[in-house]
């Protein structure tokens, strides 16, 4: 299993990879399963906006489509300071996030913060919400 630094690090050098031709932002998640796999996504923009996807959802479209459904870390890093998931990924991690999954803030190796779900989205509406 990757360790934070190992993890911020790859999200760093991840984020050359992002499509942003328009906002000149870019932003990279890598996520760890609770399997110990990676995933690696990144924002995918689209001249008509409303397609555009972020790195968190890239990421974890990635792991879900080959079957994971477990997650300990996402890792998010931008080209700014602090760079926070949108509404939409917080509401999407709510689909697969557990209590205790990580969601860590990245600006540099040093640099950076972890949160739960419940930090950055409390009191959401989810499945439990639905059973």
């Amino acid at each position: 299993m990757k360790d934070i630094k190992e993890l911020i690090e790859l999200a760093l050098d991840n984020k050359e990879k992002s499509y942003s031709p328009y906002s000149h932002f870019r932003v990279s998640a890598v996520l760890l399963t609770k399997e110990g796999e990676v995933f690696e996504g990144v924002n995918i923009e689209n001249a008509s906006y409303s397609p555009t996807i972020c790195a968190e959802r890239s990421a974890l479209a990635a792991a879900i489509s080959k079957g994971y459904r477990e997650f300990d870390t996402i890792v998010i890093t931008g080209d700014l300071i602090d760079t926070y998931p949108c509404g939409v990924c917080r509401q999407f991690m709510a689909e697969f996030f557990d209590d205790d999954t990580k969601i860590v803030i990245a600006n540099s190796l040093d640099d950076y913060k972890t949160y739960t779900l419940e930090d950055l989205l409390p009191h959401s509406f989810g499945k439990k919400d639905l059973q």
